[in-house]
């Protein structure tokens, strides 16, 4: 995972962006503004949702009759700014949420940039015979109404950007409100590429205040044909119950199989890797991982080399307390949920909170726990890792099968034993499944294959691209165009 910007260019990044958004414009919220960034107001940024999405509609107008090679003309120019403003893109993310690293999020832009489909992904289906000729196009769904997440705000939007405009839809956002303003600049980068690739000034749209309220206006829409949602699972419930069309790409806790015949060192290495890329925000990171008796003690050795600490068990569940916080309801009843103030937070600053001090070489806060705890349960994204012992390949694949809590998003396995490996895949049957590689090979980082960040198990269209964004329609001719 090559990243060419160093510590110090990392660290004027982030005080020029704190110091632009810290300006005198209006603000949605304590020193963030989401209608402007260093002076340059953004593009396709309205007050009100109803606004906003009449601007959809017109930027799906516009779209909907430009051949492809003017689609792809736009994708090419927001691929070329995504590339140019990631470190400004990355660093605000990370100013904004409190959540993630600067360095992780400016290669996830670069990634995106170079692996999200473009036109190439909506292929026309021919089929002909006795009876003549049948042509099957992937066509535009409308309006899309999209639901961005905190944890990859300015990724998401711009990764569903290029997918919706290579299908030729139009899109409205309602971000989420820990991430308006990075969500927001996207929304401005993808007008700005338009306009500059001889687009619509305004291809897609925003609004100023995302809110439970303009997320409702946007559900319920005449305009809005479908909803595309990346967020946590009451979101995605909310989306799937508005009787229109729906993309939702919901949690996930992924589980880690080690057994013995694994390459152990790689093995440490390449958990620490994923488990750790910007903070363990992806869903698709390594969250818990079960690994054979027999070479467990090997596996956490190896994971010391690559910035781990060590908790006792005892270190473990007071952290485990701290991370997830229980509260009781007017009705009694006591919920537990994952702390805003620890996700995506780097390990030093996790282990501060049980009074463990360590240097910014430490990465991850690894633990030997049994399955029931809080590290193995719970979708914390953090680098924590909870690590479970397992005698066989039956125990270890059930308990990682359970602790996935049948969301079928995704697992990983490090093993040399491909009949462990198949009988995993198949228990499991999650939307990706990672053999003896990091997660992050997943979304086709260090890996083959497309990258996305709206990843929709639940709805079954897996890792998204332009093709997710269309319908199906077909046209017939009878009795002709068939030459043979």
């Amino acid at each position: 995972m090559a990243i060419n910007w160093t510590d110090a260019q990392i660290s004027q990044i982030v005080q020029s962006v704190m110091a632009q958004m810290n300006s005198s414009a209006p603000k949605v919220s304590a020193n963030w503004d989401a209608t402007q960034y260093n002076g340059r107001k953004f593009i396709g940024i309205y007050e009100d949702m109803h606004d906003a999405i009449a601007a959809a509609n017109e930027g799906y107008k516009a779209v909907r009759s430009m051949t492809l090679a003017e689609r792809e003309k736009i994708i090419a120019e927001i691929r070329r700014l995504t590339h140019e403003e990631a470190p400004i893109m990355a660093a605000l993310g990370v100013a904004e949420t409190k959540m993630g690293r600067v360095d992780h999020k400016i290669a996830k832009h670069h990634l995106l940039a170079d692996k999200a489909p473009g036109t190439e992904d909506i292929t026309p289906t021919v089929k002909t015979g006795d009876y003549g000729l049948t042509l099957t196009e992937m066509a535009p769904f409308g309006v899309i109404g999209a639901i961005a997440p905190s944890t990859n705000p300015s990724e998401t939007v711009l990764c569903n950007c290029i997918g919706m405009v290579a299908a030729g839809d139009g899109v409205v956002f309602n971000p989420h409100p820990g991430a308006i303003a990075t969500s927001n600049y996207a929304v401005d980068l993808v007008n700005r590429a338009s306009a500059n690739a001889g687009g619509p000034k305004i291809l897609v749209a925003s609004v100023v205040k995302p809110t439970l309220d303009t997320a409702d206006i946007m559900f319920k829409s005449p305009i809005i044909r479908m909803l595309c949602c990346t967020g946590g699972p009451g979101v995605v419930k909310a989306v799937l119950s508005s009787g229109k069309k729906a993309i939702g790409a919901g949690a996930g806790n992924p589980p880690v199989i080690v057994d013995d015949t694994a390459d152990i060192a790689k093995a440490a290495k390449d958990i620490i890797d994923g488990c750790t890329f910007d903070n363990n925000l992806p869903c698709i990171a390594e969250k818990e991982v079960f690994a054979f008796a027999n070479i467990a003690d090997e596996l956490i050795s190896n994971m010391l080399k690559h910035g781990c600490y060590l908790l006792t068990r005892e270190q473990a569940d007071r952290l485990a307390e701290i991370v997830v916080e229980k509260k009781v309801g007017k009705d009694g009843v006591t919920r537990t949920s994952v702390s805003r103030d620890c996700v995506g937070r780097d390990a030093k600053v996790l282990l501060e909170k049980i009074g463990v001090h360590v240097g910014d070489e430490i990465r991850c806060a690894i633990a030997e726990v049994p399955f029931e705890h809080t590290f193995v349960q719970t979708e914390l994204m953090m680098p924590i890792l909870g690590i479970v012992r397992v005698q066989n390949i039956d125990e270890a694949i059930d308990l990682a099968v359970k602790a996935e809590h049948g969301n079928r998003h995704t697992a990983h396995m490090h093993s040399k034993n491909i009949d462990h490996l198949t009988r995993f895949a198949r228990a499991v049957e999650t939307t990706i499944f990672v053999k003896n590689a990091p997660s992050y090979a997943g979304i086709g980082f260090g890996g083959e294959g497309h990258a996305t960040f709206t990843i929709a198990g639940p709805t079954g269209e897996g890792l998204t691209s332009a093709k997710s964004f269309t319908r199906s329609r077909r046209c017939v001719m009878v009795d002709n165009f068939r030459i043979v």
